[in-house]
């Protein structure tokens, strides 16, 4: 269980920091500071919707860019943004593990008060009972300024017992399966 919501935010990290490195590409903007909600949905997984909450800043943002960006340009052949009239499209294509996942969203809203990203996935192998086409929705809103108790980057998981900082980005790989401090 505790490797499965380590998998969640991991994935929460990467969705909410899509790297925008090609020339021409367009950038997500920043989030606006202090806490927000973030509701995931994936089909097919075996975690129902999950909740949770992350503080950040623009720094931690940034951070999360900067982070991601270098393992994406490792991993993927196509990083594509544009921005569109109600918000961006992306589209990507990358290779995890021998695996090639061809992935296409949709992000809508202002990244100030509320946003939601609408994922498909198709990866070319799929685990036993693992689909290979999969659809994750994330919708987010700003709830305020960060619990006295929290920092930039602490990301509260479900029943608040569980909180990870995206800035410790190696305990997390540590506890993903293969992964290595």
């Amino acid at each position: 269980m505790m490797r499965e919501l380590a998998a969640w935010g991991l994935g929460l990290c990467l969705l909410a920091a899509v790297a925008a490195d090609n020339a021409g590409a367009d950038d997500l903007p920043i989030r606006k500071a202090g806490l927000w909600e973030i509701k995931m949905a994936r089909t097919g997984s075996p975690l129902p919707e999950m909740t949770m909450q992350h503080c950040t800043d623009e720094t931690t943002d940034k951070d999360m860019n900067n982070m991601v960006s270098p393992m994406a340009k490792q991993i993927c052949s196509k990083q594509d943004i544009q921005k569109t009239a109600t918000g961006y499209l992306t589209d990507s294509l990358c290779s995890v593990g021998g695996v090639s996942i061809a992935s296409h969203s949709e992000i809508i809203g202002d990244f100030n008060s509320a946003y939601a990203v609408t994922t498909t996935s198709h990866s070319d192998l799929g685990s036993k009972g693992t689909p290979r086409d999969t659809v994750t929705k994330i919708e987010a809103k700003w709830l305020g300024a960060c619990k006295p108790d929290q920092k930039p980057g602490d990301i509260v998981m479900p029943g608040g017992g569980f909180k990870l900082n995206v800035k410790d980005m190696d305990k997390l790989k540590a506890l993903l399966p293969g992964g290595k401090p």
